[in-house]
């Protein structure tokens, strides 16, 4: 019923429209089917998304999203009194509808102060009564899924399974292919993704090393992928291989590396960002659950992606996002989940 409405109104009215974001990379990522569903319902609509520094990359690389705007939480706009700034400038746009994914008290004060005529938010938001139109909030879907549902697209058990669609420029194209040939990996190639923000998240660096090793002894070659501040850690796991181990943190942007990834075999990633970089890449992904669990709504769904956790544990997961350290200082997460399993799990996903 609300993609009907959605549609005739469509046809009568253009819209503009603001979708935020102003979360992690991978949210991001998350969003993009949501949006793209969004401007099939308003093909000529303008949509603009409200988003963070570390993302304008990704929304600038989609090719429903016209303008991508940067709000910057921890410098320009860190304080009330410059969000409220940012805000009146915003409001000079004349937006007409806003959907906000992110629900944080910071975003529903922006939907409150634009005054726009029709706003989306879920109903676990902060002040969840700023928004006209409420959501539910599902825990038990995929984030895809609860971002199709602020839209109003109704989809069933296949339909939501929507590749992000990111589409690197060719300065982009070229460095990559530059990369490839510069490595010798055009014949594909295991991508590893061992960092995340959070230390609770991260697959035990030896058990990495020992899965590197397992490939590498079989004749593959393997590429580090991950942020600057992964550098230190795949540099450290690429010293300890004489050949045929590539460490490229630090080296690509986010659309870059995804670029990088459509040429591997498979991506063998913690539960971050990468695991959905992967997903826009269209390849196989193995994510490696330690601290939180799939349940969560953020894991691979792409052609024969899964994921390996521990779970027997009473103390997980101890959290959505994980922490700097465990909290009760075990790690069994991490430590219980054997390079073996790993190993089992991403052979069956080659061998499919």
């Amino acid at each position: 019923m609300v993609l009907d409405a959605q549609k005739m109104e469509a046809l009568m009215n253009k819209e503009k429209i603001l979708f935020i974001q102003t979360a992690f990379p991978g949210d991001a990522i998350l969003t993009l089917p949501a949006i793209k569903k969004l401007k099939g319902f308003f093909l000529d609509s303008v949509i603009d998304v409200l988003c963070i520094p570390t993302t304008k990359e990704i929304f600038e690389a989609s090719p429903f999203v016209d303008s991508a705007i940067v709000l910057d939480k921890k410098g320009a706009q860190k304080s009330l009194i410059q969000t409220y700034k940012f805000i009146k400038q915003l409001k000079l746009n004349n937006y007409t509808r806003v959907y906000s994914s992110h629900r944080s008290l910071r975003t529903a004060l922006i939907v409150l102060l634009l005054e726009i005529r029709e706003s989306f938010g879920f109903d676990n938001s902060s002040l969840m009564h700023v928004y006209k139109n409420l959501i539910a909030y599902d825990i038990n879907k995929h984030e895809v899924q609860r971002n199709l549902d602020l839209v109003g697209f109704d989809y069933d058990e296949k339909s939501w399974k929507i590749i992000p669609d990111i589409i690197g420029d060719e300065p982009a194209l070229s460095k990559i292919d530059s990369y490839l040939n510069q490595h010798q990996l055009n014949n594909g190639f295991i991508a590893v993704a061992p960092g995340s923000v959070w230390n609770t998240k991260k697959y035990p660096a030896e058990y990495y090393e020992e899965v590197i090793k397992y490939f590498v002894d079989k004749k593959n070659k393997v590429v580090l992928i991950g942020g600057d501040s992964d550098k230190l850690l795949c540099e450290n796991l690429t010293a300890q291989f004489s050949e045929n181990v590539f460490n490229s943190a630090g080296n690509f942007t986010i659309v870059e590396s995804i670029e990088l990834l459509r040429h591997a075999k498979l991506l063998i990633s913690n539960d971050s960002a990468p695991t959905h970089m992967g997903v826009c890449a269209d390849i196989n992904v193995l994510t490696i659950y330690c601290s939180t669990i799939p349940g969560f709504g953020f894991y691979p769904y792409n052609k024969n992606s899964t994921y390996v956790s521990f779970d027997d544990l009473k103390c997980k997961p101890c959290g959505i996002h994980g922490y700097d350290v465990c909290p009760i200082k075990t790690f069994d997460c991490g430590k219980k989940l054997l390079p073996t399993e790993v190993i089992s799990k991403a052979e069956a996903i080659l061998n499919e």
